[in-house]
C-alpha cells in the first residue's frame, strides 16, 4: 500500500515518527488481534457450556443464546478488524471512526493484561496504543481553526525551582527558558492556539470543559496519554510522549519541533 505521502517529499521528522510507528503497530495488531480471539472464545464457551441446561427452560433457548452470543462475536471480530485495517491502510474503513472508541475502551485493558502474560512491558503496549491512536486521528484527514486546538502539557514540564504557579494561568510565566513552556509559548502565540498546564487527570478534564476543544495535542508519560485518549473520547487526542531526563514527573521535556510539527499537521 503507497503512502499518501511519499518518502521523498516527508520531512526527517515526519519519517523518523513513520518509522517509530512502523515498528509499534506490530505489536498493537498482535494484541489487539490477540484480545479479540480471546474474547471470542470465552463468548463462545459461554454459549456452550450451559447448552443442555437451557433446554429445560424452553428447547429454542439455546439457539437464541447462541444467535445473541455469534452476533457478539461477529461485532467484536468486525470492530477489531475495521481498526487493523485502518492502520494498514492509513484511513477509516468498514465505520471504524464509531468503532475506535469502542473497541480501544474495550480492548486495551486485555491488550495490557495479555502482554504481561506473553512479556511485553506495560509501558510498550500503551506506547503502541499512543502511536497507533495518533495514526488513526491523522487519518481521519480533519483540520481545526487555530482556537479550537488546545496544547495541554504536564505540570512537571514546569522547572521544579520555578516560584510561579502556572496551572491557572500560563502567562505567569517569564519565558527564562529553564524548561520547555517558553518555547510552547512562542509556539501559542505563532499559531494562535491555546495553551494549558494541568496537574492531573482531574484538572485536565476542568481545562477540556472549560476551553471546549476540537483537538487536543497532549505531552504526557505514557501512562497518562492512555488514560487521557480514553477518558477524552470521542474528542480526538493526538499524544507526543515527554523525555524524562530526570526520571517520571520531574523537570520532563518535550521535543518542541515535534510539537510544532503536529500543530501544522492539524492547523487550517
Amino acid at each position: 500500500m503507497v503512502s499518501p505521502r511519499s518518502a521523498k517529499t516527508r520531512s526527517p521528522l515526519e519519517q523518523e515518527i513513520r518509522d517509530s510507528f512502523q515498528t509499534r503497530k506490530r505489536v498493537f495488531i498482535g494484541l489487539i488481534t490477540g484480545s479479540s480471539v480471546l474474547i471470542c472464545l470465552f463468548l463462545a464457551m459461554v454459549w456452550f457450556i450451559p447448552f443442555v441446561g437451557l433446554t429445560t427452560i424452553h428447547p429454542a433457548a439455546p439457539w437464541i443464546f447462541g444467535f445473541i452470543t455469534v452476533a457478539l462475536i461477529l461485532a467484536i471480530g468486525w470492530a477489531a478488524l475495521a481498526l487493523v485495517l485502518n492502520i494498514l491502510l492509513g484511513r477509516p474503513v468498514l465505520f471504524a471512526k464509531r468503532l475506535r472508541g469502542i473497541t480501544v475502551k474495550l480492548f486495551l485493558p486485555l491488550m495490557t493484561l495479555l502482554g504481561r502474560f506473553v512479556g511485553i512491558p506495560k509501558q510498550t503496549v500503551r506506547a503502541s496504543f499512543i502511536k497507533v491512536n495518533n495514526e488513526l486521528v491523522r487519518g481521519e484527514g480533519h483540520r481545526y481553526p487555530a482556537e479550537k486546538i488546545l496544547l495541554l502539557m504536564p505540570h512537571c514540564i514546569q522547572n521544579s525551582r520555578c516560584k510561579y504557579r502556572l496551572t491557572y494561568d500560563i502567562d505567569n510565566c517569564k519565558r527564562c527558558g529553564d524548561c520547555a513552556l517558553a518555547g510552547l509559548l512562542d509556539l501559542r502565540d505563532k499559531y494562535g492556539i491555546r495553551l494549558a498546564v494541568a496537574t492531573g487527570g482531574t484538572i485536565a478534564r476542568r481545562i477540556v470543559v472549560q476551553h471546549r476543544p476540537s483537538l487536543i495535542i497532549a505531552v504526557a508519560c505514557e501512562r497518562d496519554l492512555a488514560s487521557g485518549i480514553q477518558d477524552t473520547h470521542p474528542l480526538p487526542v493526538y499524544g507526543i510522549l515527554n523525555s524524562r531526563p530526570f526520571g517520571p514527573c520531574l523537570d520532563t521535556d518535550v521535543a518542541l519541533d515535534r510539537v510544532e510539527w503536529a500543530i501544522k499537521e492539524f492547523l487550517a
